[in-house]
């Protein structure tokens, strides 16, 4: 069976519509030479500089042939014809490919060239091609335009008839930038017509008043449909007053939108039926499609060129008042608002479409993917960034399909509005057995977290936690910092207030002394004007309101928490909505209030701020808002490009080591250490030593105290094993660790490694944990023997940019010990990001572990390394393709 680059992968055009993308085999040479015979004569003429030549025959079986080394092909087929062909062949200079492009006419302008050329650019970086090169006519603007628009470094030279244009096969940001904002703009229009979509179809429209189709009709009717709406029944002529037909097929046009509610083993019948009739977009509501049902439904909405909800949801809905859109069966229609939703979840999209109503907050468009055949949260990311109605997104997901372009279009979003998400819990189920510290650390749960963390994507647990942040979002600022004052007219309250900052990463900082005196000469004389302050309860509201006026003033403050308790003399927060719109966020705590949060209202019923019902809730939104401002303060920059890399002799390391074990494994430690000193990587001065003579004549010449490490099957963790011995000064030393080590181990006993006592430092760990879907992910941490008695890590996705880096170095709950110490140096950055290199460039990487690596103030050194290579499966996380 091909694999699924040979049978190739559906993709959207730049107007929504479904192509699929292939290598062309020659199997395919009929249809490639009618395409050639069907271009006019213009088009001719810009293909082949002249008249179509009478024989194409040799033409087509360059094309067609299969795709290799030094050749390539692509076609695109809508609706299973073959409508646009790219290709190229490898030149006589080295590194360089010829390319060729045709579209048929109708099709052009589409982007199918486009996409037929960035499935080109993917194959030739894969087969080591860096330039690809084309002559082109002048007056050919089309092609011209297509070049320039896709985002490579393109040189153009010639001023006759012809152009000779060479685009450097790099994907790099630009190109990477380019990609997926065509992505947006093709997924943007296909999901408009599940979105916003003019006429809608019930499929199974039910009479009975307990069933789906009959929910899904009445909500569509309740909110006021703005298109035509179809009902679908064998059995009824109307169903609530809608006209019903036995089929799609009979309904007097076309629907853009099918909502299908039938019983799970008429589904794929249901779907292809829509996707004869020119159905669009199908959302499917039933569950239970396992096997065999749910590949036909696949099937048919990729043969048809639809896109496709679910199966197993709740539905869609976009409360716009111009489309008022509820194609869902929940109980209540979601609250108009600007919040996107997306989730896998039922369950979840009622809980929080509930939530966000009785918080005074809405929706704008709600997506439930359920089983997410198609879909995704990818989708949705691309459709907020343009939605004018959407202020923030919220995501429930359970799995990534691709989370490398996940966070590529989460970073984007987040960059321009909120995006936050619930997190799925990581059963112990789904974790790997690891063989080492470093892929140990790798659990889903922290791939993820490093996911959301690095894309700017605010991560809570619960929908209710969810609420308290959103609550926070919507009616106020970020803050500038993390510094807090907290006021209160109950000095308990004040003290929890202050701890939970404390637990949030939020800091309380002294107040200005103009602002405590301020503050003495508003508030009561027993007050504490301390931060957190304490008014004490005989204060009055327009004091209080007055105190947090002060507050806002102070340079030194971010941020204000105001905690007031209704008392005999008034309640002190009754004129605080007075005081929340001064350019520096107010969150109110009100304990005692029914909710956990609410709307805090100025006299017009408006929300002024968020009032909590404990500060531990109010401490924790700012927490996550702090950190979102913080993040979006950051500097994006790249991940660095280093000129000493030897990339050729490493690639050719791991793949004669690969030869002879096809099945991968751990590489052997001389192969380690050449590999790591491909990249830069210190290493201290290392020999392997067969036997005994071989560990005596390696101490020789190393003339001092050396360390002694067996080298035995089956054993990683040398030091757990009893495999080390250190500071062995003499010839008598070395063949009693031998001997030791034969003893211990036994026929498992390969050698030993032989290495000078190092300077003493901080032994530290740094490592990969390759995932074939998320990729690499570098980890930095305690080491040595700290490693297993301190649990002291932190976790980034390669690729490392500066920044991350330095989020690294300080993310351990040690790292202000350790830059105490002064070895968290600029060497020991530099190893992180050349680590993160290794495991960009190098993808059979599967682990590493370098571990103990020695940080001292003057530098680093790696004392044991660690690599496991895996055969890694050559796809392209950029690449443009639909899901399954």
């Amino acid at each position: 069976m091909r694999d699924a680059h040979e049978q190739g992968r559906y993709s959207l055009l730049a107007d929504g519509r479904v192509v699929l993308v292939r290598p062309l085999t020659p199997g395919d040479a009929a249809e490639i030479l009618a395409l050639h015979r069907r271009l006019d004569e213009r088009d001719s003429y810009f293909r082949f500089f002249g008249p179509r030549p009478s024989r194409l025959g040799d033409l087509v079986r360059r094309i067609a042939a299969e795709t290799g080394p030094r050749h390539a092909s692509a076609g695109a087929f809508l609706s299973g014809r073959l409508i646009g062909v790219a290709s190229y062949e490898a030149t006589a200079e080295p590194g360089a490919a010829e390319v060729a492009l045709v579209v048929e006419g109708a099709a052009q302008a589409g982007g199918v060239g486009t996409l037929l050329l960035e499935q080109l650019v993917s194959v030739a970086r894969e087969h080591g091609i860096a330039r690809l090169v084309a002559v082109v006519l002048a007056e050919n603007a089309g092609i011209i335009r297509v070049l320039r628009d896709l985002g490579l470094p393109l040189v153009l030279t010639g001023t006759g008839p012809e152009r000779s244009v060479e685009l450097a096969v790099d994907a790099g940001d630009r190109y990477l930038d380019a990609v997926a904002d065509r992505e947006r703009v093709a997924a943007t229009a296909s999901l408009r017509r599940v979105l916003a979509p003019e006429s809608i179809a019930v499929v199974g429209a039910s009479r009975r008043p307990d069933a789906v189709g009959n929910a899904v009709l009445r909500n569509l009717l309740d909110a006021g449909f703005a298109g035509e709406l179809f009902a679908v029944n064998p059995h009824a002529e109307q169903v609530l007053g809608v006209p019903c037909g036995p089929a799609v097929a009979d309904l007097p046009s076309v629907p853009e939108l099918a909502v299908v509610c039938v019983p799970a083993v008429a589904v794929p019948d249901a779907v292809e039926q829509c996707g004869a009739a020119g159905v669009a977009a199908v959302v499917v509501v039933s569950a239970g499609l396992n096997g065999t049902l749910g590949q036909r439904v696949r099937e048919s909405v990729r043969r048809h060129g639809m896109r496709l909800v679910g199966p197993n949801c709740i539905g869609v809905a976009n409360t716009d008042p111009g489309i008022g859109m509820n194609a869902t069966f929940l109980r209540a229609a979601p609250p108009a608002g600007d919040i996107g939703v997306l989730t896998q979840s039922g369950g979840v999209a009622i809980a929080l479409t509930e939530l966000l109503g009785s918080a005074g907050l809405g929706v704008s468009a709600l997506v439930s993917t359920g089983d997410k055949y198609d879909v995704s949260g990818n989708d949705l990311l691309l459709w907020w960034r343009r939605d004018p109605r959407t202020a923030a997104a919220v995501l429930y997901l359970e799995s990534f399909g691709n989370p490398r372009k996940f966070s590529r279009f989460a970073r984007a979003l987040a960059r321009e509005k909120p995006v936050l998400a619930i997190r799925a819990g990581s059963t112990p189920a789904a974790q790997r057995a690891a063989a080492s510290h470093t892929a140990a650390t790798a659990t889903p749960a922290v791939t993820r977290d490093a996911l959301f963390e690095q894309a700017g994507v605010m991560a809570v647990d619960s929908v209710s936690e969810l609420l308290t942040v959103l609550a926070a979002l919507r009616w106020q600022p970020l803050p500038a910092g993390n510094r807090v004052a907290v006021i209160s007219n109950a000095g308990g309250t004040g003290v929890l207030a202050a701890d939970a900052c404390a637990r949030h990463g939020l800091v309380l900082p002294e107040l200005a002394a103009a602002t405590e005196d301020r503050l003495r000469s508003l508030l009561p004389r027993q007050a504490s004007v301390r931060n957190p302050v304490d008014t004490s309860a005989a204060v009055v509201p327009d004091a209080f309101a007055g105190a947090v006026r002060a507050l806002l003033t102070d340079a030194a403050v971010d941020v204000v928490i105001a905690a007031a308790l209704p008392t005999a003399l008034g309640d002190p927060g009754a004129e605080l909505a007075t005081v929340t719109r001064r350019g520096k966020p107010v969150l109110a705590v009100r304990p005692g209030q029914a909710e956990h949060v609410a709307a805090l209202c100025d006299t017009g019923g408006t929300p002024a701020t968020a009032s909590y019902a404990d500060p531990e809730q109010a401490a924790a939104a700012l927490g996550k808002l702090a950190t979102y401002a913080e993040w979006l303060r950051l500097q994006e920059g790249q991940p660095p490009e280093f000129a000493d890399l030897e990339l050729t002799l490493a690639r050719r390391l791991v793949a004669d080591w690969m030869t002879g074990h096809p099945g991968g494994g751990w590489l052997e430690p001389a192969t380690v250490t050449e590999l790591l000193g491909c990249f830069g990587i210190p290493v201290t001065a290392t020999e392997f030593a067969a036997d005994e003579e071989a560990a005596v004549a390696a101490h020789d010449r190393f003339g001092g105290p050396v360390a002694v490490k067996a080298v035995a099957e089956g054993v990683l963790h040398k030091s757990g094993a009893g495999g080390v011995l250190l500071d062995v000064r003499d010839t008598v030393g070395i063949r009693a660790a031998w001997t030791g080590f034969a003893d211990r181990f036994g026929d498992a006993l390969r050698g030993v490694v032989v290495q000078p006592m190092a300077a003493p430092g901080r032994e530290l760990l740094v490592g990969i944990s390759s995932d074939d879907v998320f990729g690499p992910l570098v980890v930095f941490g305690l080491g040595g023997v700290d490693t297993d008695l301190v649990d002291d890590r932190a976790a980034r996705l390669a690729p490392l940019t500066g920044s991350d880096a330095d989020r690294l170095l300080g993310g351990l709950r040690c790292s202000a010990a350790l830059r105490a110490e002064g070895v968290l140096t600029d060497a020991l950055r530099d190893v992180l990001l050349r680590v993160s290199a290794l495991a960009e460039l190098v993808t059979e990487v599967a682990e590493l572990d370098l571990n103990p690596l020695v940080a001292t103030p003057a530098g680093v050194v790696v004392l044991d390394g660690r690599i496991r290579v895996h055969q890694h499966p050559a796809t392209d996380p950029y690449l443009r393709y639909l899901r399954g």
